[in-house]
Protein backbone atom coordinates (compact mmCIF):
# COMPACT_ATOMS: atom_id res chain seq x y z
CA UNK A 1 0.00 0.00 0.00
CA UNK A 2 1.25 3.48 -1.01
CA UNK A 3 2.58 5.87 1.63
CA UNK A 4 1.13 8.53 2.87
CA UNK A 5 1.77 12.25 1.44
CA UNK A 6 5.27 13.32 2.43
CA UNK A 7 6.26 16.81 3.66
CA UNK A 8 9.85 17.82 3.89
CA UNK A 9 11.88 20.88 4.48
CA UNK A 10 11.69 23.67 2.80
CA UNK A 11 15.27 23.88 1.20
CA UNK A 12 15.81 24.29 -2.17
CA UNK A 13 17.70 22.72 -4.76
CA UNK A 14 20.88 24.24 -5.56
CA UNK A 15 22.11 26.25 -8.60
CA UNK A 16 24.70 24.26 -10.75
CA UNK A 17 27.35 26.70 -9.45
CA UNK A 18 27.22 26.18 -5.72
CA UNK A 19 26.50 22.42 -6.85
CA UNK A 20 29.77 22.18 -8.74
CA UNK A 21 31.11 23.58 -5.67
CA UNK A 22 30.20 21.19 -3.66
CA UNK A 23 30.39 17.96 -5.43
CA UNK A 24 34.28 18.86 -5.79
CA UNK A 25 34.60 18.23 -2.06
CA UNK A 26 35.53 14.60 -0.73
CA UNK A 27 32.39 12.81 0.22
CA UNK A 28 32.52 11.43 3.83
CA UNK A 29 29.47 9.45 3.62
CA UNK A 30 27.80 10.78 7.13
CA UNK A 31 24.57 10.68 5.22
CA UNK A 32 24.71 7.41 3.40
CA UNK A 33 22.46 4.46 5.04
CA UNK A 34 23.29 2.07 7.13
CA UNK A 35 21.53 -1.39 7.64
CA UNK A 36 19.79 -0.96 4.23
CA UNK A 37 20.69 -2.32 0.61
CA UNK A 38 21.84 0.22 -1.99
CA UNK A 39 19.23 0.73 -4.54
CA UNK A 40 18.99 1.32 -8.47
CA UNK A 41 17.48 4.54 -9.21
CA UNK A 42 15.87 5.77 -11.96
CA UNK A 43 16.13 9.82 -11.70
CA UNK A 44 13.46 12.06 -14.04
CA UNK A 45 13.46 15.31 -14.48
CA UNK A 46 14.25 17.81 -17.19
CA UNK A 47 15.87 20.61 -15.07
CA UNK A 48 19.65 19.31 -14.73
CA UNK A 49 19.92 21.34 -11.31
CA UNK A 50 17.10 19.14 -9.55
CA UNK A 51 18.90 15.87 -11.18
CA UNK A 52 22.30 16.77 -10.43
CA UNK A 53 21.42 17.38 -6.71
CA UNK A 54 18.98 14.54 -6.64
CA UNK A 55 22.01 12.00 -8.08
CA UNK A 56 24.73 13.73 -6.14
CA UNK A 57 22.19 13.04 -2.63
CA UNK A 58 21.61 9.53 -3.44
CA UNK A 59 25.11 8.32 -4.79
CA UNK A 60 26.70 10.15 -1.85
CA UNK A 61 24.01 7.60 0.28
CA UNK A 62 25.38 4.54 -1.63
CA UNK A 63 22.57 4.35 -3.99
CA UNK A 64 23.03 3.66 -7.86
CA UNK A 65 21.57 6.83 -10.05
CA UNK A 66 20.57 7.00 -13.81
CA UNK A 67 19.73 10.11 -14.93
CA UNK A 68 17.04 10.59 -17.91
CA UNK A 69 16.31 14.66 -19.08
CA UNK A 70 12.58 13.69 -20.54
CA UNK A 71 9.81 11.06 -20.69
CA UNK A 72 10.41 9.46 -23.82
CA UNK A 73 13.70 8.32 -22.75
CA UNK A 74 12.64 7.39 -19.73
CA UNK A 75 10.50 5.24 -21.15
CA UNK A 76 13.17 3.41 -23.72
CA UNK A 77 15.36 2.90 -19.79
CA UNK A 78 12.55 1.99 -18.41
CA UNK A 79 11.74 -0.85 -21.23
CA UNK A 80 15.42 -2.35 -20.98
CA UNK A 81 16.01 -2.58 -16.99
CA UNK A 82 13.87 -2.34 -13.76
CA UNK A 83 14.34 -0.07 -10.97
CA UNK A 84 14.28 -0.70 -7.57
CA UNK A 85 12.77 3.20 -7.18
CA UNK A 86 11.69 5.69 -9.94
CA UNK A 87 11.49 9.24 -9.11
CA UNK A 88 9.44 11.29 -11.95
CA UNK A 89 8.79 14.93 -12.13
CA UNK A 90 5.17 14.93 -13.28
CA UNK A 91 5.71 17.74 -15.65
CA UNK A 92 8.11 16.52 -18.64
CA UNK A 93 8.99 17.12 -22.24
CA UNK A 94 7.82 14.60 -25.02
CA UNK A 95 6.05 12.01 -22.06
CA UNK A 96 4.69 12.90 -19.17
CA UNK A 97 5.72 12.03 -15.53
CA UNK A 98 2.08 10.31 -15.09
CA UNK A 99 2.25 8.21 -18.19
CA UNK A 100 5.37 7.17 -17.07
CA UNK A 101 4.28 6.18 -13.85
CA UNK A 102 1.41 4.34 -15.48
CA UNK A 103 3.66 1.90 -17.29
CA UNK A 104 6.00 1.17 -14.66
CA UNK A 105 2.83 -0.09 -12.62
CA UNK A 106 2.28 -2.60 -15.28
CA UNK A 107 6.13 -4.22 -16.22
CA UNK A 108 7.39 -3.45 -12.60
CA UNK A 109 4.49 -3.38 -9.70
CA UNK A 110 8.10 -3.99 -7.65
CA UNK A 111 9.32 -0.51 -8.17
CA UNK A 112 8.81 2.28 -6.07
CA UNK A 113 7.31 5.32 -7.44
CA UNK A 114 8.17 8.42 -5.97
CA UNK A 115 6.07 11.40 -7.92
CA UNK A 116 7.82 15.12 -7.70
CA UNK A 117 5.97 18.79 -8.79
CA UNK A 118 6.23 22.34 -7.98
CA UNK A 119 2.69 22.60 -8.82
CA UNK A 120 1.12 20.23 -5.98
CA UNK A 121 -2.72 19.67 -5.06
CA UNK A 122 -4.24 17.55 -2.72
CA UNK A 123 -6.64 15.66 -5.05
CA UNK A 124 -3.76 15.31 -7.36
CA UNK A 125 -1.80 13.68 -4.39
CA UNK A 126 -4.30 11.61 -3.19
CA UNK A 127 -5.10 10.26 -6.80
CA UNK A 128 -1.61 9.01 -7.38
CA UNK A 129 -1.27 7.35 -4.04
CA UNK A 130 -4.60 5.42 -4.57
CA UNK A 131 -2.76 4.41 -7.74
CA UNK A 132 0.16 2.86 -6.11
CA UNK A 133 2.88 5.89 -6.53
CA UNK A 134 4.92 5.05 -3.22
CA UNK A 135 5.27 9.45 -2.85
CA UNK A 136 3.89 12.24 -3.68
CA UNK A 137 6.40 15.15 -2.91
CA UNK A 138 6.65 18.85 -3.27
CA UNK A 139 9.37 21.27 -4.85
CA UNK A 140 11.33 22.30 -3.82
CA UNK A 141 12.76 20.35 -1.15
CA UNK A 142 16.35 19.09 0.16
CA UNK A 143 17.91 16.33 -1.65
CA UNK A 144 19.86 15.15 1.53
CA UNK A 145 17.06 15.55 3.50
CA UNK A 146 15.16 13.39 0.79
CA UNK A 147 17.53 10.48 0.68
CA UNK A 148 17.39 10.01 4.47
CA UNK A 149 13.84 10.05 5.01
CA UNK A 150 12.14 9.06 1.86
CA UNK A 151 14.77 6.96 -0.06
CA UNK A 152 16.19 5.60 3.18
CA UNK A 153 12.79 4.16 4.39
CA UNK A 154 12.63 2.33 1.00
CA UNK A 155 16.06 1.01 1.11
CA UNK A 156 15.41 -0.24 4.70
CA UNK A 157 12.20 -1.59 3.83
CA UNK A 158 13.65 -3.96 1.19
CA UNK A 159 16.93 -4.93 3.51
CA UNK A 160 13.78 -6.22 5.91
CA UNK A 161 12.41 -8.19 2.97
CA UNK A 162 15.37 -9.32 2.33
CA UNK A 163 16.61 -10.42 5.92
CA UNK A 164 12.86 -12.02 6.25
CA UNK A 165 13.27 -14.38 3.04
CA UNK A 166 16.71 -15.17 3.82
CA UNK A 167 15.87 -16.24 7.41
CA UNK A 168 12.08 -17.78 5.80
CA UNK A 169 14.76 -19.87 3.88
CA UNK A 170 17.06 -21.35 6.87
CA UNK A 171 13.26 -21.70 8.72
CA UNK A 172 12.36 -24.08 5.51
CA UNK A 173 15.80 -25.88 5.42
CA UNK A 174 15.58 -27.05 9.26
CA UNK A 175 14.70 -30.73 9.62
CA UNK A 176 12.20 -32.19 12.05
CA UNK A 177 14.92 -32.61 14.66
CA UNK A 178 16.12 -28.99 15.39
CA UNK A 179 12.76 -27.44 16.68
CA UNK A 180 14.79 -24.90 18.83
CA UNK A 181 14.79 -21.44 16.82
CA UNK A 182 18.27 -19.17 16.77
CA UNK A 183 21.36 -19.28 15.36
CA UNK A 184 22.76 -16.39 18.25
CA UNK A 185 25.92 -17.66 19.77
CA UNK A 186 23.62 -17.35 23.12
CA UNK A 187 21.21 -20.56 21.54
CA UNK A 188 24.01 -22.63 19.68
CA UNK A 189 25.90 -22.85 23.29
CA UNK A 190 22.20 -24.17 24.50
CA UNK A 191 21.30 -26.33 21.54
CA UNK A 192 25.38 -27.43 21.82
CA UNK A 193 24.56 -28.31 25.67
CA UNK A 194 21.49 -30.23 25.08
CA UNK A 195 23.37 -32.34 22.61
CA UNK A 196 25.19 -33.53 25.20
CA UNK A 197 23.35 -33.23 27.69
CA UNK A 198 20.83 -35.40 26.09
CA UNK A 199 23.01 -38.56 26.30
CA UNK A 200 23.09 -38.48 29.90
CA UNK A 201 20.00 -39.97 32.20
CA UNK A 202 20.94 -37.70 35.20
CA UNK A 203 18.66 -35.64 35.82
CA UNK A 204 18.31 -32.03 34.35
CA UNK A 205 16.68 -28.68 35.45
CA UNK A 206 15.80 -25.86 33.15
CA UNK A 207 15.47 -22.49 34.08
CA UNK A 208 13.93 -20.00 32.06
CA UNK A 209 12.04 -16.50 32.77
CA UNK A 210 7.99 -17.36 31.59
CA UNK A 211 8.00 -18.12 28.00
CA UNK A 212 11.25 -18.29 26.52
CA UNK A 213 10.18 -22.25 26.28
CA UNK A 214 11.20 -24.39 28.46
CA UNK A 215 9.24 -27.29 27.59
CA UNK A 216 10.52 -27.35 23.89
CA UNK A 217 13.71 -27.58 25.16
CA UNK A 218 12.71 -30.60 27.45
CA UNK A 219 11.09 -32.11 24.69
CA UNK A 220 14.20 -31.78 22.22
CA UNK A 221 16.49 -32.83 24.85
CA UNK A 222 13.68 -35.88 24.88
CA UNK A 223 13.63 -36.38 20.76
CA UNK A 224 17.91 -36.47 20.72
CA UNK A 225 18.07 -38.69 23.82
CA UNK A 226 18.34 -42.90 23.49
CA UNK A 227 15.21 -42.50 25.49
CA UNK A 228 13.54 -40.84 22.28
CA UNK A 229 11.27 -44.15 21.19
CA UNK A 230 9.93 -44.02 24.46
CA UNK A 231 7.34 -41.66 25.76
CA UNK A 232 7.90 -37.88 26.72
CA UNK A 233 5.21 -36.76 29.39
CA UNK A 234 4.76 -32.95 30.79
CA UNK A 235 2.91 -32.17 34.35
CA UNK A 236 2.41 -28.36 34.82
CA UNK A 237 2.85 -28.71 38.61
CA UNK A 238 1.42 -25.34 39.56
CA UNK A 239 -2.20 -26.23 37.50
CA UNK A 240 -2.52 -28.60 40.54
CA UNK A 241 -4.27 -28.04 44.13
CA UNK A 242 -1.82 -29.61 46.86
CA UNK A 243 -4.21 -32.27 47.49
CA UNK A 244 -4.51 -33.53 43.99
CA UNK A 245 -0.52 -33.01 43.12
CA UNK A 246 0.57 -36.23 44.57
CA UNK A 247 -2.10 -38.75 42.80
CA UNK A 248 -1.09 -36.82 39.75
CA UNK A 249 2.59 -38.29 40.09
CA UNK A 250 2.17 -41.01 41.93
CA UNK A 251 -1.50 -42.33 40.89
CA UNK A 252 -3.70 -43.72 43.14
CA UNK A 253 -6.10 -46.66 44.08
CA UNK A 254 -10.31 -46.46 43.80
CA UNK A 255 -11.61 -44.99 46.80
CA UNK A 256 -7.92 -43.43 47.70
CA UNK A 257 -9.81 -40.31 48.64
CA UNK A 258 -12.70 -38.66 47.85
CA UNK A 259 -13.60 -38.87 44.28
CA UNK A 260 -11.15 -41.60 43.10
CA UNK A 261 -13.67 -43.66 41.51
CA UNK A 262 -11.63 -45.79 39.54
CA UNK A 263 -7.92 -46.68 40.00
CA UNK A 264 -5.25 -44.40 37.79
CA UNK A 265 -1.70 -44.75 37.09
CA UNK A 266 0.28 -40.89 37.80
CA UNK A 267 2.51 -39.61 35.87
CA UNK A 268 5.82 -41.56 36.75
CA UNK A 269 3.99 -44.83 35.83
CA UNK A 270 2.64 -42.95 32.11
CA UNK A 271 6.62 -42.14 31.51
CA UNK A 272 8.14 -45.42 32.32
CA UNK A 273 11.55 -45.62 30.16
CA UNK A 274 11.37 -42.32 28.94
CA UNK A 275 10.92 -38.72 30.55
CA UNK A 276 9.12 -37.06 32.23
CA UNK A 277 9.32 -33.33 32.29
CA UNK A 278 8.27 -31.19 35.93
CA UNK A 279 7.09 -27.84 34.78
CA UNK A 280 6.69 -25.06 37.55
CA UNK A 281 8.79 -27.28 39.82
CA UNK A 282 9.06 -25.01 42.48
CA UNK A 283 5.38 -25.20 43.03
CA UNK A 284 5.68 -28.65 44.56
CA UNK A 285 4.31 -28.25 47.94
CA UNK A 286 7.12 -29.30 50.39
CA UNK A 287 5.63 -32.74 51.34
CA UNK A 288 5.30 -34.15 48.11
CA UNK A 289 8.80 -33.03 47.55
CA UNK A 290 10.02 -35.37 50.45
CA UNK A 291 8.55 -38.42 47.92
CA UNK A 292 9.54 -36.93 45.25
CA UNK A 293 13.24 -37.36 46.39
CA UNK A 294 12.62 -40.71 47.57
CA UNK A 295 11.64 -41.62 43.63
CA UNK A 296 14.71 -40.15 43.00
CA UNK A 297 16.93 -41.62 45.10
CA UNK A 298 15.16 -45.37 44.73
CA UNK A 299 13.88 -45.29 41.62
CA UNK A 300 10.02 -46.34 42.98
CA UNK A 301 7.14 -44.75 43.42
CA UNK A 302 3.89 -45.15 45.91
CA UNK A 303 0.04 -44.84 44.63
CA UNK A 304 -1.46 -43.31 46.88
CA UNK A 305 -3.83 -46.12 49.06
CA UNK A 306 -1.12 -48.94 48.40
CA UNK A 307 1.40 -49.75 51.09
CA UNK A 308 3.63 -51.06 48.28
CA UNK A 309 6.40 -49.76 45.99
CA UNK A 310 6.31 -49.56 42.10
CA UNK A 311 9.46 -49.21 40.00
CA UNK A 312 9.59 -46.77 37.47
CA UNK A 313 12.57 -45.96 35.25
CA UNK A 314 12.16 -42.33 34.07
CA UNK A 315 14.51 -39.17 33.46
CA UNK A 316 13.25 -36.41 35.48
CA UNK A 317 13.65 -33.13 34.04
CA UNK A 318 12.31 -30.46 35.90
CA UNK A 319 11.92 -26.40 35.12
CA UNK A 320 11.03 -23.31 36.70
CA UNK A 321 11.24 -19.19 36.34
CA UNK A 322 11.77 -19.07 39.74
CA UNK A 323 14.91 -18.40 41.56
CA UNK A 324 15.13 -21.89 43.65
CA UNK A 325 17.82 -21.00 46.00
CA UNK A 326 16.05 -18.14 47.41
CA UNK A 327 12.88 -20.46 47.92
CA UNK A 328 15.62 -22.64 49.54
CA UNK A 329 16.41 -19.55 51.95
CA UNK A 330 12.61 -18.85 52.56
CA UNK A 331 11.95 -22.74 53.41
CA UNK A 332 9.92 -23.27 50.92
CA UNK A 333 12.07 -25.72 48.70
CA UNK A 334 14.08 -28.87 49.96
CA UNK A 335 18.12 -28.10 49.74
CA UNK A 336 18.10 -31.72 48.88
CA UNK A 337 15.81 -32.26 46.55
CA UNK A 338 17.24 -29.23 44.80
CA UNK A 339 21.16 -31.04 44.59
CA UNK A 340 19.19 -34.16 43.03
CA UNK A 341 17.30 -32.22 40.24
CA UNK A 342 20.47 -29.96 39.78
CA UNK A 343 23.07 -32.53 38.48
CA UNK A 344 22.78 -30.81 35.26
CA UNK A 345 21.42 -27.82 33.87
CA UNK A 346 20.15 -26.22 31.14
CA UNK A 347 19.64 -21.95 31.11
CA UNK A 348 17.57 -20.74 27.88
CA UNK A 349 18.35 -16.81 27.44
CA UNK A 350 15.49 -14.65 27.73
CA UNK A 351 14.52 -12.99 24.02
CA UNK A 352 15.88 -9.52 24.65
CA UNK A 353 19.32 -10.86 25.32
CA UNK A 354 19.15 -12.62 21.71
CA UNK A 355 17.74 -10.07 19.12
CA UNK A 356 19.09 -11.39 16.05
CA UNK A 357 17.43 -14.27 16.44
CA UNK A 358 13.97 -12.41 16.06
CA UNK A 359 14.05 -12.60 12.20
CA UNK A 360 14.49 -16.30 12.02
CA UNK A 361 11.46 -16.33 14.72
CA UNK A 362 9.58 -14.02 12.55
CA UNK A 363 9.90 -16.22 9.74
CA UNK A 364 8.92 -19.57 11.74
CA UNK A 365 5.76 -17.68 13.00
CA UNK A 366 4.58 -16.29 9.56
CA UNK A 367 5.43 -19.58 8.31
CA UNK A 368 2.48 -21.08 11.34
CA UNK A 369 -0.10 -18.74 11.01
CA UNK A 370 -0.12 -18.62 7.11
CA UNK A 371 1.14 -22.92 6.13
CA UNK A 372 0.66 -23.40 2.52
CA UNK A 373 0.47 -19.40 1.49
CA UNK A 374 2.92 -16.55 0.89
CA UNK A 375 3.01 -14.50 4.10
CA UNK A 376 2.78 -10.89 4.12
CA UNK A 377 5.40 -8.42 4.55
CA UNK A 378 6.52 -5.98 7.84
CA UNK A 379 6.68 -2.45 7.38
CA UNK A 380 9.98 -1.01 8.88
CA UNK A 381 8.33 0.73 11.52
CA UNK A 382 6.71 -2.26 12.87
CA UNK A 383 9.59 -3.81 12.47
CA UNK A 384 11.61 -1.22 14.48
CA UNK A 385 9.09 -1.23 17.00
CA UNK A 386 9.14 -5.08 18.02
CA UNK A 387 13.06 -4.80 17.59
CA UNK A 388 12.73 -2.09 20.32
CA UNK A 389 10.25 -3.87 22.44
CA UNK A 390 11.88 -5.88 25.75
CA UNK A 391 9.36 -8.43 25.23
CA UNK A 392 8.95 -9.50 29.26
CA UNK A 393 6.72 -12.50 27.52
CA UNK A 394 10.02 -13.75 25.81
CA UNK A 395 8.81 -16.20 22.70
CA UNK A 396 5.61 -16.71 23.53
CA UNK A 397 4.59 -13.15 24.20
CA UNK A 398 6.45 -12.54 20.75
CA UNK A 399 4.20 -15.67 19.07
CA UNK A 400 1.06 -14.18 19.82
CA UNK A 401 1.74 -10.72 18.71
CA UNK A 402 2.39 -12.01 15.81
CA UNK A 403 -0.79 -14.23 15.11
CA UNK A 404 -2.71 -11.37 16.50
CA UNK A 405 -0.36 -8.93 13.27
CA UNK A 406 -1.40 -11.91 11.31
CA UNK A 407 -5.36 -11.73 11.57
CA UNK A 408 -5.81 -8.10 11.80
CA UNK A 409 -3.61 -7.84 8.25
CA UNK A 410 -6.01 -9.87 6.61
CA UNK A 411 -3.05 -10.39 4.32
CA UNK A 412 -1.50 -7.40 3.60
CA UNK A 413 1.83 -5.95 5.31
CA UNK A 414 2.16 -5.73 8.92
CA UNK A 415 1.87 -2.21 10.32
CA UNK A 416 1.88 -0.64 13.86
CA UNK A 417 -1.54 -0.64 13.99
CA UNK A 418 -1.35 -4.24 13.63
CA UNK A 419 0.64 -4.95 16.80
CA UNK A 420 -0.70 -4.88 20.51
CA UNK A 421 -0.55 -1.27 22.00
CA UNK A 422 2.40 -2.40 24.08
CA UNK A 423 4.68 -3.03 21.67
CA UNK A 424 3.49 0.05 19.32
CA UNK A 425 3.36 2.35 21.88
CA UNK A 426 2.57 6.01 21.08
CA UNK A 427 3.69 6.00 17.37
CA UNK A 428 2.02 7.75 15.06
CA UNK A 429 -1.12 6.10 12.44
CA UNK A 430 0.06 5.08 9.50
CA UNK A 431 -2.89 7.25 8.13
CA UNK A 432 -2.40 10.41 10.08
CA UNK A 433 -5.30 12.96 9.87
CA UNK A 434 -5.36 17.12 10.14
CA UNK A 435 -6.22 16.23 13.73
CA UNK A 436 -3.24 13.78 14.16
CA UNK A 437 -0.66 15.30 11.65
CA UNK A 438 2.12 16.80 13.19
CA UNK A 439 4.32 19.77 12.22
CA UNK A 440 7.26 18.98 10.29
CA UNK A 441 9.67 20.18 12.83
CA UNK A 442 8.31 18.33 15.58
CA UNK A 443 7.71 15.11 13.88
CA UNK A 444 11.79 15.16 12.75
CA UNK A 445 12.87 16.16 15.63
CA UNK A 446 10.99 12.82 16.95
CA UNK A 447 12.48 10.87 14.40
CA UNK A 448 15.89 12.11 15.18
CA UNK A 449 15.89 11.05 18.73
CA UNK A 450 14.31 7.85 18.30
CA UNK A 451 16.96 7.08 15.69
CA UNK A 452 19.43 7.95 18.23
CA UNK A 453 17.94 5.69 20.59
CA UNK A 454 18.51 2.68 18.29
CA UNK A 455 21.73 3.89 17.19
CA UNK A 456 22.76 3.49 21.19
CA UNK A 457 20.95 0.29 21.71
CA UNK A 458 22.71 -1.50 19.03
CA UNK A 459 25.77 -0.13 20.39
CA UNK A 460 24.85 -1.51 23.92
CA UNK A 461 25.09 2.52 25.32
CA UNK A 462 28.67 2.59 23.76
CA UNK A 463 28.82 6.44 22.45
CA UNK A 464 31.56 6.43 20.47
CA UNK A 465 30.35 3.28 18.51
CA UNK A 466 26.97 4.81 18.21
CA UNK A 467 28.20 8.06 16.50
CA UNK A 468 30.15 6.00 14.24
CA UNK A 469 26.34 3.95 13.38
CA UNK A 470 25.15 7.30 12.85
CA UNK A 471 27.71 8.83 10.71
CA UNK A 472 28.41 12.08 13.07
CA UNK A 473 31.01 12.45 15.46
CA UNK A 474 31.32 12.13 19.27
CA UNK A 475 30.82 15.53 19.78
CA UNK A 476 27.78 16.31 17.79
CA UNK A 477 26.36 13.08 19.49
CA UNK A 478 27.17 14.66 22.87
CA UNK A 479 25.34 18.09 21.75
CA UNK A 480 22.36 15.55 20.22
CA UNK A 481 22.07 14.10 23.55
CA UNK A 482 21.58 17.11 25.33
CA UNK A 483 19.31 18.50 22.58
CA UNK A 484 17.17 15.46 23.10
CA UNK A 485 17.25 15.22 26.80
CA UNK A 486 18.52 11.47 26.14
CA UNK A 487 20.05 10.00 29.32
CA UNK A 488 21.94 6.50 29.99
CA UNK A 489 18.50 6.07 31.94
CA UNK A 490 16.29 6.22 28.84
CA UNK A 491 18.89 3.80 26.86
CA UNK A 492 19.06 1.19 29.75
CA UNK A 493 14.72 1.44 30.21
CA UNK A 494 14.06 0.29 27.14
CA UNK A 495 16.70 -1.22 25.92
CA UNK A 496 15.66 -4.02 28.80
Amino acid sequence: MARVVTALSSGTFEGTEMMAERMSRPRTRETSQRHSVPLDILVVDDDQATRLSLAYALTDAGHKVTEACDGEEAIALVAERIFDVAILDVRLPKVDGLTIFRRLRQKSPSTSVILMTAFATVPDAVASLRDGAYDYVTKPFDPEEFSLRVIGHIAEHRALRQELEEARKMVASRDAGAPIIGHTPLMQQLIERINTVAQSDAPVLIRGESGTGKELVAHTLHARSPRKNAPFVAVNCAAFPETLIEAELFGHERGAFTGAVRKREGRFKAADGGTLLLDEVAEIPLPVQAKLLRVLEEGVIEPLGTNGSVPVNVRIVSATHRDLKELIAQGKFREDLYFRINVLDLNIPPLRERRADLPLLMAHFLRRFYPGRVPPGIAPRAWAALMDYPFPGNVREFAHAIERAVVLAHGSEIDLEHLPSDIAGSAVPSSPTEANFRPLGVAAKEFEKQYILRALRLASGGKGHAAELLGISRKNLWEKLKLHGISDIDVDGQAH
